[in-house]
């Protein structure tokens, strides 16, 4: 009906002159014919961009936290790492969760089918579930390059693990391997060279001088936080061990797939190579034999750390002293309450977490205004912890207590992002929405805390509900009698 539209004509006139319409250009724009005087700015038909600053925002650099400790045990043949500030569990790791983390992991894979309309490939290295890769995970020539000229069902590839299977999919590949050290993580058959962003400019600056000089060639290197104020030998002998674990899986390429070719470490050393830094104070390990390998890594990467070890040799098991087991079980509840008498209720869902908080049982002192906005600091705190704790990833909504002022809700995202730059999981968070509701990310790579520890529940489904089948099948019963009946005039 209004094709006839799309035909028209359309001046636009600068404001020298808007009676007459000299020294004009004519071209199509989207789809329509456009006449515009000389003198109109360029830019009149840009679509406004949004503002995306929160996406690129720098990452907060992680404040001081005193007596940080960790400790290991491997009681019973079962490895556990707890992170501690002050009395307070914050991160938690075990072997004896369901099913064991493959993050890392380096696979000779043989591809088992191609998606064109998906632009994945399903890989098959060795698991119950073939592994998941996407066309943007694999080295191409151009961006425009279609999977199915990269890659050919059967072909034998080298594939690394970033992401554990969860429900039903299946694990997350890339063919884009890479080799985390203490310092550093190597890229080989790339040209990456990046640096942390939470080191201070200075520091970056240092850093990059000396990565300039040590890069290997045909090897990306992108330097971790870990590496603030290390030597330049330091970071050379990283780079080196890395090379020799790059040449095992070279070395291992002509093995029959699908078969590993590259493992992880051990939990303990995995975790000490993660977090382990001079801010803690102490690393309790209850094991002989794990002080001695943790130790004989120290002493080859992290010298400088080597006095944080102890060996913990008393009658009370070493989780029981530092109340452990007990913290965790109540990061498995559904309700956490804050100090001050609010609480926290987290509901997991298939595509997102969702945090409400409440006052509960705090009433305050001085205004309604006061309370909810120390009860929101409260929680800002508290929620930090339990995604660092309870490994939440994702899509998260967080439902504070309603706010009027601006200023006030400024302070708790200030608070929360601070309390977040503890957690080296990277985390995004957007401001408060036009709901009330604060909306972030986290990085997804393993099973949370609680899918680790818990099976679903074969009479609900996980629903967390019981039908009451009998009254239901009541209820149906009568209005079957009701219909069946003739109605009397």
């Amino acid at each position: 009906m209004f094709n006839f539209l799309r035909r028209s004509k359309v001046i636009r006139k600068s404001q020298d002159n808007l009676t007459e319409v000299t020294d004009t250009k004519t071209h199509w724009k989207k789809g329509q014919k456009v006449t515009v005087k000389k003198g109109v700015s360029k830019n009149y038909s840009k679509p406004r961009r949004t503002n995306q600053k929160w996406f690129r925002e720098t990452p907060l650099p992680a404040p001081v936290v005193e007596k940080k400790q960790m400790l290991v045990s491997t009681k019973e043949g079962v490895a556990k790492i707890a992170v501690l500030e002050g009395p307070t569990l914050v991160e938690y790791y075990s072997t004896q969760s369901k099913s064991k983390s493959l993050v890392g992991n380096i696979y000779l894979g043989k591809v088992k089918n191609i998606l064109p309309g998906m632009e994945a490939a399903f890989v098959n290295f060795g698991e119950e579930k073939n592994g998941v890769l996407y066309v943007t995970d694999i080295n191409r020539k151009n961006n425009h390059e279609k999977i199915e000229n990269i890659i050919n069902k059967d072909q034998e590839i080298i594939v690394q693990v970033v992401k554990d299977a969860m429900g039903e999919k299946g694990a997350r590949l890339t063919a884009q391997v890479s080799f985390p050290g203490r310092f550093l993580v190597l890229i080989p058959n790339a040209n990456t060279k990046g640096i942390s962003r939470r080191l201070s400019e200075e520091e970056r600056k240092r850093l990059d001088s000396i990565i300039r000089k040590i890069r290997p060639k045909g090897f990306g290197v992108i330097v971790r936080t870990a590496a603030e104020h290390a030597t330049e030998s330091a970071l050379k002998d990283d780079i080196d061990r890395l090379i020799k674990q790059w040449d095992e899986v070279q070395s291992k390429t002509h093995n029959k797939a699908p078969s590993i070719v590259h493992e992880e470490p051990d939990i303990s050393i995995k975790v000490v190579r993660e977090h382990l830094n001079s801010g803690y104070k102490k690393l309790l390990i209850d094991s002989e034999s794990a002080f001695n390998s943790i130790k004989s890594y120290l002493n080859d990467t992290s010298h400088e750390l080597i006095n944080l070890i102890e060996q913990y040799n008393d009658e009370l098991p070493l989780f029981d002293r530092y109340h452990i087991e007990d913290q965790v079980k109540k990061a498995l509840n559904r309700k956490v309450w804050l100090p001050s008498g609010g609480h926290l209720v987290i509901d997991r869902t298939e595509a997102l977490t969702v945090i409400d908080v409440n006052t509960g049982k705090f009433v305050g002192e001085s205004s309604l205004n006061e309370t909810v906005y120390k009860n929101n600091l409260e929680a800002s705190e508290e929620i930090a912890r339990q995604l660092r704790l309870r490994d939440i990833g994702g899509i998260i909504v967080i439902d504070f207590i309603d706010m009027n002022s601006i200023h006030k809700q400024q302070n708790l995202l200030n608070k929360f992002k601070e309390e977040l730059a503890k957690d080296k999981t990277r985390t995004q968070v957007f401001d408060v929405s036009r709901l009330g509701l604060v909306e972030m990310t986290r990085k997804n790579v393993s099973a949370g805390l609680i899918e680790s520890f818990s099976e679903e529940c074969k009479v609900c489904s996980g629903r967390g509900i019981i039908l009451d089948t009998e009254k239901e099948e009541h209820d149906s019963s009568n209005h079957s009698l009701i219909d069946s009946e003739p109605i009397l005039e």
